[in-house]
């Protein structure tokens, strides 16, 4: 597996455990319990998955230059 696709199953993971955080969230709410804990336990997966997101953003602009210089020599 290339590091590209691991970082993008990290991601894919990530954003799974982010939403039933969510989820979680929501449901607590909903039944009105007061834990911060619930609230809080979003953010364990939303700073990694920022992380991630960010790696796969900057990948078109940084491997798009390097394969316009690549087209250009033939």
């Amino acid at each position: 597996m290339t590091p590209n696709a691991r970082v993008r199953q990290i991601h894919r993971w990530l954003s799974l455990a982010f939403t039933l955080a969510v989820i979680a969230n929501l449901a607590a709410m909903a039944a009105g319990l007061q834990a911060a804990w619930i609230g809080l336990l979003a953010l364990v997966p939303l700073i990694p998955l920022l992380g991630t997101g960010l790696y796969m953003f900057a990948l078109p602009y940084l491997g798009g230059r390097r394969a316009g210089h690549a087209a250009e020599g033939s």
